[in-house]
Formats: C-alpha cells, structure tokens, sequence
C-alpha cells in the first residue's frame, strides 16, 4: 500500500479522500490555487503545494505542475478526484511515464470511454444495448441536421467528449436545429476543447440508472449494484439513490452484467460507472461510462458497507478486489442532496459570497455530510458553488425520505443563497416521495415546486423582529461595559420614558414589499404588533446564533443571522430571508432602465446575438454569458431597441457589470 498520495482536485472530493486516507495511515498531499489558499482540504492535508492562480486552467488543469508537485514532495500516487484530469488520458499517461501511480483506470480505457461517439461502437461490439442515434465523424452542419431529421424529433445533442452536462442540448423540433448545434458545439469547445457531437434519440420520460463497477488488475471484475440519478435540471443530478426504486432482481442482474460486460470490453481498472437511460417498462440504453469516481458514490456506499476511496486505493497498489460478486449484497436504501449556493427560483443562478453561518445536520450512521467548506469560508466564482453533499440511510425508502427531509430543515447556511428550500420541496413533493421518477421530473412538477411568492408568515416577522432587539440589547450592554459609566441608565434599551410609553416601528422588505411590526415596551416584555395582532413577546438568548421567543402562550425554537441588511431567519426548518428597512439609508434614485442587463456574477461574453440598433421584442436573447461552468443568456426585458453593447465576445466582466444599453419602447 502506498505511504502518501496526492490529491489532485479541491473541495469536498479532495477531503472525502483525505478522510480514507487519514484512516488507512496514508500521508496526503493537497494541492491549491491561490483561491484556495485558505480551503478546507488544504487545512485538512499534511502538506500542500500552490499550483498557480485561480482560474482552473492555470492551476488544477496543469498537470505538469501536479507532477512536479508529487516529485518534490515524493507521493507515490496521484488520486484526480472528479472533474479537472480526472478523464485525462494524456495526464494518465504522464504519471505513468514519471513512475507515478494514476488512482484510476489506463490511459486506453479512458481514451477508449471519452469520446461518446466511439464507445458507442464498442459498447455496440460488446453486445451492450444502444439507443438509436447518429455516432459519425463527418461533422457537417447540414448533414447533422439530416440525421436528426431522420432519427425524428425530439433528439439530443451531445458533445463526444462531454460529461456533467455540459455541451448537451435537447431540440424539439427541426428549425432548432441549427441554433442548438451552434451553442452545443460552442459549449463544448470551451469545456472539453473539442466541438465533436453525436445526436441521439430523446426518450420520452427517461429513467438515469447508472451501475458502479469495479475491475482490478487481476481481471476480477464486480458491480455494486446501481444508482438512480433521475431528478435533474439542466442535466445535471440534484438528487440521487440507492437502490433504484422499483428495480427487479432480474433487471438488475442484467444490467449488472452489461455494466460488468462494457468495463471488460475496454480493459477497465479501477471504479467505473456505467451510465444508462432506462424507459419506464424497464428496457434500458447504454449512454456513456464515466472513467472514475462519481459524485454520488456515497450511497452505493451506504447501502453495501464499502468504502469505495479505499477499493480505489487498494487496487491502484496492485492487490485483488476487497469482495467477490457474490459476496455484495444491498442493505437498506440511501439518498444524496447536493447542496449548493445558487438560487432555485431565478434559474438556478450561482451564488457567491461568504458562509457567514454554516450548521450541517449531526451526523450519525443515518446521516453523512461530505464537504469542502466550513463556516466563514467563501464560495468564490472560480468554480463549482457546490457547498455539500447531504447523504443519509434507513432500511426503506420511506424511512430515508423522512430522514432526509428533517436533515435538510436541520441545515443552516447564511451568507449565500442556497437550494435547500428547493431540495425540501422536492423531497416532499408527491412525485418524487412516490418513486414516479424521470429526468424531466422538475419541470413536470414545476407548480409544486416553485411555488408563487408568498406572504412572510406572522411568526418569521414577530423572530426577526426579537432578533433586531435582542441585538440591540446585547450592544447596548457592551457599549456600557466600554464606557466610563457602566450603571448609567442611560445605556439602557428598555423603551423607558418619564410620562408616555415608548413605541417605535422596525421595518423589513420581503423582496419589493415593505413590512412593519410596531414595538410597545412593558416592564419585562415587548407588545409586538404585526398584520395587525397584538402579541405579548420575550426573547432569550440561547448557545450559536439561537434565541427562545415567547409569543404569548407559545415558545418557540428560531435564529436569525444578520449579513449587512439581510436576515436570514431560521424557524420551523424554514429559512426565509428579509432585508431590514432603514429609513435613514438613502438609496440613489434610478438605476437601470433596462433592467436585468447586468452580469449576475464575473464572467465571459461568449457571444452578441443582437446588433447595435435592432429592435427587439420582450424576452428576446441578447447575449450569452459563460459563468461558473455554465452558459446564461441575458434576454431583453421588453419591447425595445438594442442601443450598444458594453463588452464583445471573449471579453471578461465583472460581477455587476452593465452588459448591454438598451432602450425600452
């Protein structure tokens, strides 16, 4: 077994490895960008060593850098993680030709995997079912728009060499056709370096079954069973599970030995995932393998007692599988959240900033919580807003769900926006809780999901508005403590006056509304009154940032944590956010017309899709923007003419950056 490794990734996937690591005596190395310099897997190594600046391909890309940090600090193994060069064939090949070991499968087989187009040929040599669809190399515009016609609407096209997502676009109809092929090609070319696609036929409500495999060096080759990966957005997996709901023994024996079957065809070593879109009568198509560890392994992990870090380990030293096929069994059911900083209800937007608050759930044998961050860390733009993994187990699936939706109420983050209101709904929401699963899921259960705006519950005023004077209370008591006279009744904020009692007004804003609460003192309470009701109120400081509020009768359990004019209230395993309305705060008039034609975070112009001077109609694309691994078109926000643009393609802004001038009608 090797004595130390290095980690050649970041955030929760570098500490998951470091955690295995740690536990099996192995050293680890981390390396970091200058971003990173204060992350949590660098507090986390026994050593590290800077890469470069933070923008990936100029640090984590560069694997020359990566293996001259292993020979200066003589790691004997390079563990990729996910993401960066972890499906790099030529940085497989340059460990091996530095006598490094690569923790992942060969150089041929990723090769072999990489490119979708060829692994469709040799998935269809292995006898691996394929769904129909266009794997050519002849890439010409015109003729591609022929295939897709031929193959009948709806179809997707996907980058060869594509993953995550990215460079993926589903077309419903032939005169899309070219538009779509267009900003694929463009995606993937900035993702990948290579524009190459192939067109598939869309199944109509797909299943995503994924099977984890595993092969050693000895030609011993198992599957641990599979995962279902159905609940997307944008392709991209938001919630995971294993076993698959509804999945038959004998159904999951086959697509068990078609997985096993693909990873043998390539000669595959080490952890592997075989990736399959399923119809609901259960017939099943190979999509792609995905050549090292997944996101979502830790449920396979859950439900079969393996630690598959430690499998990888075990293997890249050259010793045999840990346990036969026949030796695995499932035991239980296990659901992963990704948690992340983005706002669900603007299109899932990145978020940016930092973790002013972070409290996980406890973890226990029923709940894990696997992440890169800690509190007062920042989520930078620089890469994946990813914050945690959230995984828990129970014997049946009903008991993980209700396990899950208490861990998501448990989970605390200010600073950020996050999707955890999102995730609760979408574990609540009757669909998903009743397994009636496929990948558009979200956009079927829109309604439910995102639901109109509501107005802020009574209790959530009445909190922030303990908060506020709680707040008020304890700075008061420090500035006394600070000044020459520490008994001065003056220091006090207990609404005292000589003939009249006291009242004041705190305002907060919920989105453009302003709501008010008026504050009557009495002797040891406050009356508060909010939507017009009257509540006798009293507040306690409790351990953290949590506080006891007593509203007449009730007594209730809440936090609220300030970030500049934001409050994020926690109450009833809800967060819900309000700005505090000061009226002595002067906001400049005005702003811009145009609304909505600011960069929502740094980023790059990717491409104008209008000209100085165009009219244009409401909702009509302007621009398209590249941030945080993704592609945003900016879109006028009416009627209008398109003035002038600020910035041309391939230019880098700024987050807030005016992108366009424009003209409402």
């Amino acid at each position: 077994m090797f004595t130390k490794i290095l980690i050649a990734n970041r955030g929760e996937i570098a500490c998951r490895v470091i955690k295995t690591a740690r536990r099996l005596g192995i050293r680890t190395v981390a390396v970091y960008s200058e971003a990173d310099a204060n992350a949590r897997h660098v507090r986390l190594a026994d050593e590290a060593v800077l890469l470069g600046p933070a923008a990936a391909r100029e640090s984590y890309l560069v694997g020359e850098k990566i293996l001259d940090a292993a020979r200066r600090t003589g790691a004997q193994a390079i563990h990729p993680g996910y993401g960066f060069l972890s499906e790099n064939e030529e940085f497989a090949e340059a460990c091996a030709a530095h006598g490094v070991v690569f923790i992942g499968p060969p150089a041929s087989a990723i090769r072999a995997m990489g490119s979708k187009s060829e692994a469709k040929k040799l998935m269809g040599a292995a006898q691996v079912p394929l769904t129909p669809g266009y794997h050519g190399d002849d890439q010409d515009p015109a003729l591609l728009h022929k295939e897709a016609d031929g193959i009948g609407y709806p179809v997707l096209i996907k980058a060869a060499a594509g993953g995550g997502g990215k460079g993926m676009r589903l077309v419903e109809k032939s005169g899309d056709f070219p538009e779509a092929l267009a900003s694929c090609k463009r995606e993937a070319i900035s993702s990948f370096g290579d524009d190459h696609v192939l067109i598939e036929k869309y199944i109509t409500r797909p299943r995503h079954i994924e099977i984890q495999v595993f092969a050693d060096s000895h030609g011993n080759c198992v599957y641990l069973f599979e995962r279902d990966c159905s609940v997307q957005r944008r392709h991209q997996k938001v919630l995971e599970e294993a076993p698959a709901p509804g999945m038959t023994a004998a159904r999951r024996r086959e697509m068990g030995q078609a997985a096993v079957a693909a990873a043998k065809a390539v000669g595959y070593v080490g952890a592997g995932t075989v990736e399959f879109i399923a119809n609901q009568d259960g017939s099943f198509y190979f999509m792609e393998m995905n050549t090292r560890l997944q996101v979502e392994h830790p449920v396979t992990e859950m439900i079969t007692g393996q630690d598959l870090v430690e499998w990888q380990l075990r293997v890249a030293a050259g010793q045999p599988l840990p346990l036969a096929q026949d030796a695995l069994a499932i035991r239980g059911h296990a659901l992963e959240a990704r948690i992340y900083a983005e706002d669900a209800d603007k299109g899932f937007l990145p978020s940016t900033g930092r973790l002013v608050s972070l409290a996980p759930p406890a973890e226990s044998l029923n709940v894990r919580v696997d992440t890169g961050v800690e509190e007062g860390d920042e989520i930078s733009p620089y890469y994946d807003p990813m914050i945690a993994k959230l995984i828990v187990w129970d014997e049946h699936r009903d008991a993980a769900l209700a396990r899950m939706r208490k861990a998501l109420a448990d989970y605390r983050v200010a600073g950020v926006t996050t999707n955890l209101a999102f995730l609760s709904r979408l574990v609540a929401c009757p669909a998903f809780a009743g397994a009636d699963l496929d990948t558009g899921l979200i956009e079927r259960q829109k309604d439910f999901l995102f639901p109109a705006a509501q107005a802020v519950p009574r209790d959530v005023l009445l909190v922030a508005a303990v908060g506020e004077l709680l707040w008020e209370q304890r700075a008061a008591k420090d500035a006394a403590r600070a000044s020459g006279d520490p008994w001065s009744p003056w220091h006090a904020r207990d609404g005292w006056r000589m003939n009249l009692s006291a009242a004041r007004t705190l305002g907060f804003r919920d989105g453009e509304g302003l709501v008010e609460v008026q504050v009557g003192y009495a002797r040891d309470a406050w009356q508060l009154t909010a939507n017009g009701q009257t509540t006798l109120t009293r507040g306690k400081k409790l351990e953290d940032d949590r506080f006891a509020v007593e509203l007449d009768d009730r007594r209730l359990i809440a936090s609220v944590v300030a970030v500049d004019d934001k409050r994020h209230v926690f109450l009833h395993g809800a967060t819900h956010v309000l700005f505090r309305d000061d009226p002595l705060h002067l906001v400049e008039a005005g702003g811009n017309t145009g609304g909505g034609l600011t960069a929502p975070m740094p980023g790059k112009v990717v491409a104008l899709l209008a000209q100085p001077g165009q009219k244009v109609d409401k909702g009509a694309p302007l621009l398209i923007l590249e941030a945080m691994k993704m592609e945003h078109t900016i879109t006028a926000p009416a009627a209008g003419t398109v003035e002038a643009f600020c910035y041309a393609a391939g230019e880098q802004v700024s987050d807030g950056a005016a992108l366009v001038e424009f003209t409402a009608d």
